[in-house]
């Protein structure tokens, strides 16, 4: 039996809480983490917008014109999916939804962190690219999607993973 099927007050792993309590808790955590989400991306996304306004910008060769336009739909797509929760929130107030909207915003979260990671990476090979050489930006990013995923993915799953088999 999961813990949103226990009764309500059941205790659940070392909680002592509702269903209702525990999807207000997990609803609430969400929020914090894509507050933090959220303010990268309008970095990030605020920074490639500004790209084509500089002087510089018309030399940049096809391959980086490319990256620019992917690196920016990237940016819209994370800047979408971190809020989406909140717009979803606000679109099924009150309907007693909050499991599925936490289901649902999670699932958005997780997809918005494989963008923001993409764009992060992405920014990377683009300045890279422009101030160094092809070669080094291919490292460079590399090296930043590896430590993306190390840091985002790996850590955290392995503790995880480890706190299972305490």
């Amino acid at each position: 039996m999961t813990a949103a099927q226990q009764s309500p007050g059941a205790s659940t792993k070392g909680r002592n809480e509702t269903p209702e309590e525990r999807s207000d808790r997990n609803w609430n955590e969400l929020l914090q983490e894509l507050r933090v989400t959220q303010t990268g991306a309008q970095i990030l996304t605020g920074f490639l917008l500004t790209l084509p306004f500089q002087q510089s910008f018309s030399q940049l060769d096809g391959t980086q014109l490319t990256i620019y336009l992917v690196l920016v739909i990237l940016a819209a797509a994370t800047t979408i999916l971190v809020v989406s929760p909140v717009s979803a929130h606000r679109l099924l107030f009150q309907r007693r939804l909050k499991p599925e909207l936490v289901r649902a915003g999670h699932r958005a979260a997780l997809g918005g962190l494989v963008c923001l990671a993409l764009v992060v990476t992405g920014t990377v090979l683009l300045i890279f690219d422009v101030v160094l050489s092809r070669e080094a930006a291919l490292i460079a990013a590399g090296a930043m999607l590896v430590l993306i995923a190390v840091g985002w993915a790996v850590v955290p799953l392995v503790a995880g993973r480890r706190r299972g088999q305490d």
